[in-house]
């Protein structure tokens, strides 16, 4: 397998074993890996693929999708998905936690975000 566990994304935007670390890392350089962004008052909220299985290991499918929330009142907020659905699903509850914690925020969606897809 390569040491770390790689992935890139297939056509369909799902995560697909790379075996090839070279291949891998040229992948990784110039991929668009970003799913969703919105903002939420002052925070950002941000879902992306990582490209490395996060679960180092552990029991279950790979982690390979991240959400986190950059400001705000729930700065440093941070969820990891096994599936392009799941980061969706994740990020959408990542958005709504952000605007639980700063009400009245106004949401403004972002290229490729959750808001924009019909969150």
């Amino acid at each position: 397998m390569g040491g770390f566990g790689q992935y890139v994304l297939d056509a369909q935007g799902e995560g697909i074993l790379e075996p090839d670390r070279a291949a891998w890392a040229r992948w990784f350089e110039t991929a668009d890996r970003s799913l969703a962004r919105d903002t939420v008052g002052g925070a950002e909220v941000s879902t992306a693929f990582v490209g490395i299985d996060h679960r180092f290991g552990g029991a279950g499918p790979p982690l390979l999708w991240e959400t986190r929330i950059f400001g705000g009142p729930r700065d440093g907020y941070q969820t990891r998905h096994a599936t392009r659905a799941e980061a969706l699903d994740g990020h959408r509850k990542a958005v709504e936690l952000a605007r639980s914690a700063a009400p009245g925020a106004a949401v403004t969606p972002g290229a490729g975000s959750a808001s924009a897809e019909g969150a």
